[in-house]
């Protein structure tokens, strides 16, 4: 006997009519149509399907023996719905073995978020199989709120409300466009998740989209004791923001933000937040390139040499309502712009602006990484520029840093305008270490031109440096080893306990 052959049918996200022709056919042809449901044993599946439904037809209400509740199963909850799964599944497949056609229905779309994937695991590669596609939730969502979720280069997140608040916020606050479903008892923790990642303005909720009972509205505004399984949080596109619908902005503010060292997989989700909100984005133009173009962001990069001027006309932008963004590489407190910002705006009248300071990977942290733990103890970070200081300066701490056996991390150690200074380190330096001690030179970590290597202090090169190069030079306890079969992987690290005296 032949066997029959299984449907995963997507019913869209609740009005009838939303149901495309194929779902129709299949439903109203099948000799057997299978939908869960809960103990009380409405259906909302069999509901939305109903009108297509004949004489004859065999149902089969797949009941769960638990939703949110507790259970008394030896697995506990999970246990008793993998149970529950494997005896619906063997059911479908007696009908299957029969040579009976089997529809199983499910709301939205079969591959999102919903109970036929159960199914189909265990029954696909067994029988012949079709699934049938759904208007999904989240794109009824979006059309009920008349909002678009994505244009241009704008990506979606699709979250469960399930995860943890921390995880929510942090993927929330990176993301272009966001929907986060299976609401209900999570309502709270992604209201939370939403105002952490400064999204909850933004944020739109959508209850039973296109089914009766149908809410919409600010996220902000929601009782939590109302919020049903049934329902989505949405945060719309940014750049299809409806210029009669503005958004409320509230005051303006300035976020220092680092960039780390390279490109975007050196950007915290924070940080991919803080640029994707802010209207205008100001740095070195070299770094202003670096963050991503959105339709209506101004931008607006500047000389490397005017960190003041910077500073204030960014400051002066917040002052008008304008959320700024002021861009760094690495990370804005090392030898960048927080320093420079909250200088200004510490004196009048910028007292008042909001200013606040997003971490970013250093370079030397970087650096390290890449050659393996040099900064595995105690280290110092000092800059090589003397345009900012003295020489005298920088060469007494170069000695003190030495004199208490520190790991180095030299930044700015060169350019085309400063070609000494790198060679007077060195010189200074190894009145003090031996020449065999161990330094990393990076150049362009992250970037299409990266080289890392490690070299003695004694055969340090000064004509093999540049601005963007750092190095870290080893304490006395640094130590190398070659690794991999033939020796050709070189590591550095530097203990974590320290001889004692």
């Amino acid at each position: 006997m032949p066997t029959g052959r299984l449907y995963g049918v997507g019913l869209g996200p609740g009005d009838p009519s939303l149901l495309t022709v194929r779902a129709v056919e299949v439903i109203a042809s099948a000799d057997v149509v299978a939908y869960h449901s809960a103990r009380h044993g409405r259906s909302i599946a069999r509901s939305i399907a109903e009108r297509h439904l004949r004489p004859g037809q065999i149902e089969e209400p797949l009941v769960y023996p638990v939703t949110t509740e507790t259970t008394d199963h030896p697995g506990g909850y999970r246990g008793a719905l993998e149970e529950f799964y494997e005896e619906a599944s063997a059911r479908l497949a007696a009908h299957l073995d029969a040579g009976r056609v089997v529809a199983v229905l499910a709301e939205g779309d079969p591959f999102f978020y919903s109970s036929y994937q159960h199914m189909h695991k265990r029954l696909a590669h067994r029988y012949p199989t079709e699934v049938v596609p759904g208007v999904t939730s989240f794109s009824a969502a979006s059309a009920r709120l008349g909002r678009p979720l994505v244009e241009g280069e704008e990506t979606l997140t699709i979250l469960p409300g399930t995860l943890p608040e921390e995880e929510l916020t942090a993927r929330l606050a990176q993301a272009d466009s966001a929907v986060v479903m299976k609401l209900g008892r999570t309502f709270p923790a992604v209201r939370g998740a939403l105002e952490r990642s400064g999204r909850l303005a933004e944020a739109r909720y959508v209850e039973r989209a296109t089914m009766s009972g149908e809410r919409t509205g600010p996220v902000a505004d929601i009782d939590p004791e109302s919020v049903p399984y049934f329902s989505v949080a949405v945060l719309p596109s940014r750049v299809a923001a409806l210029p009669d619908r503005p958004e409320e902005t509230g005051r303006g503010e300035v976020v220092v933000v680092g960039l780390g060292p390279a490109g975007p997989l050196w950007l915290t989700p924070e940080a991919r937040g803080a640029l994707a909100a802010a209207e205008d984005v100001v740095g070195y133009t070299t770094y202003v390139d670096r963050v991503p173009v959105r339709p209506g962001q101004r931008r607006h990069g500047s000389d490397n040499k005017v960190e003041s001027e910077r500073a204030e006309f960014a400051l002066d932008l917040a002052r008008q309502g304008h959320r700024v963004a002021v861009v760094s590489s690495g990370d804005p407190g090392v030898f960048a712009m927080a320093s420079a910002v909250l200088e200004v705006a510490a004196e009048d009248p910028y007292r008042e602006v909001p200013v606040r300071v997003v971490p970013g990977i250093t370079a030397a942290h970087a650096a390290a990484a890449r050659a393996g733990a040099p900064l595995g103890h105690d280290y110092a970070v000092v800059s090589l520029s003397d345009r900012l200081k003295p020489w005298e300066v920088i060469a007494e701490r170069l000695r003190a840093a030495v004199a208490a056996d520190l790991v180095l991390a030299l930044y700015n150690p060169g350019s085309r305008s400063r070609l000494w200074q790198v060679g007077a380190a060195r010189d200074l330096l190894l009145e003090h270490r031996a020449p065999d001690t161990p330094v990393v030179v990076a150049r362009d970590v992250g970037g299409p031109e990266e080289r890392v290597r490690i070299v003695s202090l004694g055969e340090l090169d000064p004509a093999e440096v540049d601005m963007r190069t750092l190095l870290i030079v080893g304490s006395t306890q640094t130590r190398t080893a070659r690794r991999g079969e033939d020796g050709a992987e070189r590591i550095v690290w530097t203990p974590r306990r320290y001889p004692e005296g």
